[in-house]
């Protein structure tokens, strides 16, 4: 199905008129908010925990924070679904930390990007090609500086959770990130 970009446009103008009256208090809004984004979010909860349950939680706790935090949404900073999205991935990766049977060693899948409704179409090729070389040189490390990068920063693992996951020590998880991202740097900027 191709949608095209005045319906993008709409969406996202429907979500931040729902958050608009959100922030009055209007639960009517809410529920069409609610259903017209929870599926993507809970897909974004789900990539951060791989649990169900614990995501379907979250998601829970990202309305409850959509609720209260309604009138702090600014469509000048970003749109609607940006915003939530940002919610939900922040939620997910503090119930990870919070749990670390749940972050014990499970495969690093990077999200999809979601693309962004308002973005001119020179500007999603410039993503797409920014993405693509991000890839490459992802490619380019070593399996192990690839892996404690994408889980140190897509999955928002810390160095301490690296380094015992990992069973190495904190100083050297530090490390082989540091000496990734430089790698990362030099390839990017080539």
């Amino acid at each position: 199905m191709q949608v095209s970009v005045q319906d993008e446009s709409g969406v996202a103008e429907r979500e931040q008129a729902w958050l608009r009256r959100i922030a009055e208090g209007d639960r009517a809004a809410f529920e069409q908010l609610y259903r017209a984004t929870a599926a993507r979010l809970l897909g974004i909860c789900l990539r951060v925990l791989h649990d169900r349950a614990e995501a379907e939680d979250v998601l829970q706790e990202v309305y409850v924070s959509v609720w209260r935090k309604a009138p702090q949404f600014s469509p000048d900073k970003s749109s609607a679904m940006t915003w939530l999205a940002s919610i939900a991935r922040h939620r997910a990766i503090d119930r990870l930390r919070a749990t670390p049977s749940l972050a014990a060693w499970q495969p690093v899948q990077l999200p999809e990007p979601e693309a962004d409704p308002d973005a001119t179409p020179g500007a999603r090729a410039e993503a797409d090609s920014e993405r693509s070389q991000l890839d490459r040189c992802l490619r380019q490390l070593d399996a192990r500086r690839r892996t404690l990068i994408r889980t140190a920063f897509f999955d928002g693992a810390t160095y301490e959770d690296l380094a015992q996951r990992t069973g190495s020590p904190l100083g050297s998880v530090k490390s082989w990130i540091r000496r990734g991202l430089l790698q990362l740097r030099a390839c990017l900027e080539s």
